[in-house]
């Protein structure tokens, strides 16, 4: 998987920390100019694609979509769905270009393709300077949620930044993950009125799937990851490791839906637990013969247990 397209932890996209940081001015590898003012030949309109193609918009998009779901299904209503959808569209936007421009020299000297900051389309300076406005106003925006719902929002997006800047190549690269998935029902079910508890399910569902969505999104590059000394949790367990523990934290999530609310488990709990058996086996199991397998068996899961939420909601009242 091209790191552009990788999944974040604040519900969505660190595609790498690397050990080189782009702080310093002047022209880096591949015509990268930390400085912001990207290739001799990128004008005004190639930069500002550039710029946007640095954010990591289909990751950032997918959260910020789900979350806009779950507000909406909760019953928060249009205007505060509104503004929970924008403070969580501003957190993704900020890891986004975070990344890109962190890993903008390693990247450069790697020749991935599809990085707007390592092949000069656009500057690192240009993308850390987005990347900070991105986060200037997503922190009111999260707050005017409400101050608990803001805090789980904002200390959501402070780990998936960890992420970028550390934890990448770490054994805790997984914790991110964990942390921003299981914040984002949370941080839904405290903005309604009286901020109400989120139901323990839902944020237990939402870390799983996190720590599934860190093994889904690594597994088609941990041959690349490792070469370039990147040593997260899939690279220590390996393709088999992966893809082996790969379901269980899926079928985790799922199961944690359907069985944890109080009573049987109805028909919808039932049915989502066959779907998602069978997705999150034949994902990995189909991995060799396509290399985005085990990530789209895993975002199907995540629309069965998108569907549940959805059903059951998010909060205690």
């Amino acid at each position: 998987m091209d790191a552009t397209e990788r999944v974040s932890p604040a519900g969505v996209d660190p595609a790498g920390a690397g050990s080189v940081g782009t702080g310093s001015a002047g022209a880096g590898p591949a015509g990268v100019d930390s400085a912001g003012a990207g290739p001799a030949g990128a004008g005004p309109r190639g930069r500002v694609v550039g710029l946007a193609l640095a954010c990591h918009p289909g990751p950032a998009l997918a959260v910020t979509a789900l979350a806009c779901a779950l507000a909406l299904g909760s019953g928060l209503g249009g205007p505060r769905s509104a503004l929970v959808t924008a403070a969580v569209l501003t957190g993704q936007l900020s890891v986004g270009w975070c990344n890109d421009a962190y890993d903008a020299r390693r990247d450069a000297r790697a020749g991935r393709r599809g990085k707007p900051a390592a092949d000069g389309t656009v500057g690192a300076g240009a993308v850390w300077a987005a990347a900070g406005i991105a986060l200037a106003v997503c922190v009111p925006l999260s707050l005017a949620c409400g101050i608990l719902a803001g805090t789980v929002h904002l200390a959501a997006v402070a780990a998936a930044w960890l992420y970028n800047l550390r934890l990448k190549a770490t054994a805790l690269s997984w914790l991110p993950y964990v942390a921003g998935f299981g914040a984002l029902p949370a941080a839904v079910a405290l903005s309604l009125p009286g901020g109400p508890s989120p139901r323990w399910w839902t944020v237990a569902a939402g870390a799983l799937l996190g720590f599934a969505a860190h093994l889904a999104d690594t597994l088609p590059d941990i041959a690349l990851d490792r070469a370039a000394g990147i040593r997260g949790l899939p690279h220590r367990l390996g393709d088999t490791g992966t893809r082996l523990l790969l379901p269980l934290p899926l079928l985790g999530a799922t199961a944690v839906l359907a069985l944890g609310p109080p009573g049987p488990v109805d028909a919808t709990g039932a049915a989502a637990l066959v779907l998602a058996a069978t997705a999150s086996l034949a994902g990995p199991a189909l991995g060799r013969r396509w290399r985005k397998a085990a990530l789209a068996g895993a975002v199907a899961v995540a629309a069965v247990d998108l569907a549940l939420l959805l059903v059951r909601g998010v909060s205690a009242s």
